[in-house]
């Protein structure tokens, strides 16, 4: 199949604000998920309202508490001493490993079920079209999408359907969406708001919350409201990948919690896979606002015709009928008309025959791989957050482990001079004295 892929710069088209709020957000068909979500809290969570009412208080009450502790000597609380709150902060983190793990391999067969192979017989931009267009039947040029023109989903190829109601059925499996984007991705948004406990927990055992850590939770609950609330293709990623280094970092969490030990360098490398995975994130969500692809696909178009080898003309009179004849025929209908009855005789009229032809015509489609703007929305809110994100984190590496290193390099010296003999210590002793 014929078919060419773009990569082109549209500022106009990114730079809408405010965004489109239209279409409404899809909730996931019935049946299709683990579990049911009632179709009017799915669509209520989504308000904007929500994560702003979230963020704020936990902003607010971060900002409180980090100056209690302040006045307070950041000495722990008396609960973080009781046994029961041990229990507590294990189970947290064993809870949002299980969680994660679990988003994780839904995301998973999600993209199995989704995501067109590059060596199927649509190719690589059959792939694009896969991770471009997220709700419809599976299939290159199979898509929905949202006209936002005339405020109506339409076919990616309107002259593949052919019903004449026109009606899509947006139920429809193959793509993203439906295959589980919206029932994981739903769920990790709301997670987003559980996990601001983590930094509880930090506040509960006499210590602040840093802006990093403050930032990314409030910024999340944002990120992950906007590429749900819009449906952005790119957010399954944040999904998918995000699940999976949490399910590493609360399973790191959960045995430091249960006082196990574990190695330094698991701290690092998990640090590291936070900065890369942000960093590959903001890469792979910016190119969908420039990319486009074209793709040709033929189009059946049934032709009928009738059949001329089937005569529909009724044959005609007998010239040879004779006169004495047929006036018999005209008394004897006379009569039996009379008497009440018919002699008609039903005949049956030759019906035309039909033949259908079927031709192929050619269609040239170039898509664009984004078709609203609150899509367009959600990927650069994403970037803008991320970017700054990516600075933290490196800044809270490099504090965190060069200092470290220089802090060993220096107990090392310090080790070094414990050790030196008695007579030579006292004689410094006594020199500096004079």
């Amino acid at each position: 199949m014929f078919s060419n892929i773009f990569f082109s710069i549209r500022l106009s088209d990114i730079f809408v604000f405010p965004p489109s709020f239209e279409p409404v957000t899809l909730h996931p068909p019935s049946g299709s998920t683990p579990f049911h979500i009632p179709p009017e809290i799915y669509t209520n969570a989504l308000d904007l309202r929500v994560p702003v009412t979230i963020a704020t208080l936990y902003l607010v009450s971060i900002f409180l508490l980090n100056k209690y502790n302040t006045r307070h000597q950041n000495q722990p609380w008396s609960i973080s001493k009781y046994k029961l709150f041990t229990i507590f902060v294990v189970l947290h983190n064993v809870l949002l490993t299980l969680y994660s793990g679990w988003t994780f391999l839904g995301m998973w067969g999600t993209i199995q079920r989704s995501v067109s192979s590059p060596q199927s017989n649509d190719g690589l931009v059959g792939t694009v079209d896969s991770l471009c267009k997220i709700h419809g039947p599976r299939g290159l040029g199979r898509s929905f999408i949202y006209n936002s023109t005339i405020s109506q989903w339409t076919p990616q190829t309107p002259s593949l359907y052919l019903d004449e109601s026109g009606i899509l059925d947006l139920a429809s499996p193959g793509r993203m969406w439906n295959e589980g984007l919206a029932f994981y991705g739903w769920l990790f948004y709301l997670s987003k708001f559980y996990e601001v406990i983590d930094t509880l927990i930090i506040i509960v055992k006499g210590k602040k919350s840093g802006f990093l850590q403050t930032f990314h939770h409030a910024g999340a609950m944002f990120c992950m409201w906007s590429g749900i609330r819009f449906m952005s293709p790119p957010i399954w990623m944040f999904v998918f990948i995000n699940s999976a280094i949490h399910t590493l970092m609360y399973t790191y969490y959960s045995i430091n919690a249960m006082k196990l030990p574990v190695s330094q360098c698991l701290k690092k490398l998990l640090t590291l896979l936070q900065i890369t995975q942000l960093a590959v994130g903001i890469l792979y969500a910016a190119n969908h606002s420039f990319i486009s692809y074209l793709f040709l696909t033929e189009i059946p178009i049934i032709e009928t015709i009738i059949d001329d080898s089937v005569s529909t003309t009724a044959p005609p009179l007998s010239s040879t009928t004779s006169t004495p004849k047929y006036l018999a025929q005209v008394v004897k209908k006379l009569l039996i008309f009379s008497l009440g009855g018919s002699d008609v005789v039903k005949t049956e009229t030759p019906q035309p025959k039909y033949i259908e032809n079927i031709a192929y015509n050619t269609v040239k489609n170039y898509v664009t791989c984004l078709d609203t703007s609150g899509q367009n929305f959600a990927i650069w809110l994403n970037v803008l957050y991320l970017v700054p994100l990516i600075g933290l984190f490196l800044r809270f590496f490099s504090k965190s482990y060069r200092t470290k290193n220089t802090k060993s390099r220096s107990v090392g010296e310090i080790e070094v001079v414990k050790n030196l003999p008695v007579e030579k210590e006292s004689n410094e002793t006594n020199e500096n004295k004079i």
